[in-house]
């Protein structure tokens, strides 16, 4: 399919169960949505179920999709959701597996992410600093953490971005600008513990 499809077309094709049409829409927007879910969760294979997640929902919901949106924004919707979705999960397995630390006295298997020595005299590797990053990004609040990731790892507009969260654009402006804030004061604190 070499032609660009528009996306009311391509919604009714997919509705028709065309399956070109539908491996058209997996092809145009998989890294998108990728993207997003990858900014969320922090990790690749998760990342990734997710992604697929997206794509089964968009095709046993293509017929509820109005129109209202454009086609990305509910693709973008669909995406942060189900990677809530999964934090939430994730969340609740971290819970279960201290309660079971606590209840039975066993250490679970340490997947946390560990702080670099930052008293160390050499630069912070930049994928210790990446990590440091999305642990700080994942204890923002739901909405600071949503428009943070859809502004600076998909490098949305913030109308775009407004469109997705069902905000206004000053709404993501002082989302984005709080997540900033709140990024730098626990980047400092842990910079600071480390001293």
């Amino acid at each position: 399919m070499v032609q660009e499809i528009l996306d009311q077309d391509l919604i009714a094709r997919i509705a028709r169960n065309e399956q070109e049409a539908f491996r058209y829409l997996v092809e145009k927007y998989k890294d998108m949505v990728f993207r997003t879910c990858l900014g969320l969760l922090h990790d690749t294979p998760e990342a990734e179920d997710i992604t697929q997640d997206v794509f089964l929902e968009v095709y046993r919901s293509v017929s509820f999709f109005r129109g209202e949106s454009k086609l990305s924004t509910w693709l973008y919707r669909i995406a942060i959701n189900k990677s809530l979705n999964q934090m939430k999960r994730n969340q609740k397995k971290k819970s279960w597996l201290r309660l079971d630390e606590l209840v039975f006295s066993r250490k679970p298997e340490k997947k946390e992410i560990s702080i670099p020595d930052l008293n160390n005299s050499q630069p912070l590797e930049r994928e210790e600093l990446g990590a440091v990053l999305r642990k700080a990004i994942n204890e923002l609040p739901e909405n600071q953490q949503i428009a943070f990731v859809l502004a600076k790892y998909d490098e949305l507009s913030y109308k775009e971005i407004s469109d997705i969260m069902n905000t206004s654009v000053s709404s993501v402006e002082s989302l984005v600008h709080r997540a900033k804030t709140n990024l730098q004061k626990m980047l400092i604190n842990i910079y600071k513990s480390y001293q």
